[in-house]
């Protein structure tokens, strides 16, 4: 008659013939783990099964017992074992083999991909219009017909269009201070710019600085486009590109008898 013994240590039960029971007095080597015990003290009774309408799970959690693959078993390949035994068993994947999934990316759907092309093409046009107008001098100064069209749209957004500022483009090829012969202190400035830019510039301030004769500093004057240009035409029409401009400027020097001067071209910061 076949038994069922039960392994003390892992708690899976197998079928034990009469033959195993007689020999080495009972002492069996669990197939499991390897544990050797006593099949006739570790004899096991299955407890009564009851006609009942459950589920596998229901079972299992009501008898604490889990039926797994054993392919030592003789029926059905199955054999039951305790809770404590299912759950080491439930954490042992040594007989898993490695392997690697590649993870898969959902495809955007049509819409996504439509408002995904909406935002990028918002983000150039911002990006577009925000160099335009950092650019803006130099695209009206260099690209033929753009400042007409960019003073429209200044207008509209009410933002400023000025003229280049580029102080290196533009030379001081002569001056003179010559003094008037009628009026003891006065004093003529001549001078002659010339713009090497190919497009018009914003004419720049002069400074001019009166010395002595150890060329000591006596005294300082800025003079903008406003004091030395005739016109307010010429101050907005610009430098024009490749021309020269010439400056004629009467100082009244009062009780100063300058020996020398120095001339300054800049931009107001």
């Amino acid at each position: 008659m076949t038994d069922i013994t039960q392994c003390p240590q892992c708690g899976t039960h197998f079928n034990i013939t009469p033959e195993q029971r007689d020999a080495h007095k009972g002492m069996v080597r669990c197939g499991r783990c390897q544990t050797v015990f006593n099949a006739v003290e570790n004899i096991y009774s299955p407890p009564q099964q009851l006609d009942l309408p459950l589920a596998l799970d229901d079972i299992a959690d009501a008898t604490g017992l889990f039926s797994v693959y054993d392919p030592n078993a003789d029926k059905y390949g199955t054999v039951t074992i305790s809770a404590e035994a299912a759950a080491r068993k439930s954490n042992d994947f040594s007989h898993i083999p490695d392997v690697f999934i590649a993870q898969r990316y959902k495809p955007a759907t049509r819409k996504q991909t439509i408002w995904f092309s909406i935002g990028s093409l918002f983000l150039v046009l911002v990006l577009a219009l925000q160099t335009i107008y950092y650019y803006r001098v130099d695209i009206a100064a260099r690209v033929q017909g753009a400042k007409p069209v960019m003073l429209k749209i200044c207008a509209v957004f009410k933002c400023k269009l000025p003229l280049p500022q580029k102080i290196d483009l533009i030379t001081i090829e002569s001056s003179e201070l010559e003094a008037d012969p009628t009026l003891a202190n006065i004093i003529t400035l001549h001078a002659l710019l010339r713009s090497r830019a190919p497009y018009a510039m914003s004419y720049p301030n002069i400074e001019l600085t009166l010395t002595d004769t150890q060329d000591v500093a006596l005294a300082r004057r800025s003079f903008t486009p406003g004091e030395y240009l005739s016109s307010i035409d010429e101050i907005n029409n610009g430098f024009p590109a490749n021309r020269e401009s010439t400056i004629k400027l009467h100082i009244n020097t009062t009780d100063l008898k300058p020996a020398g001067y120095r001339l300054f071209l800049f931009y107001p910061q």
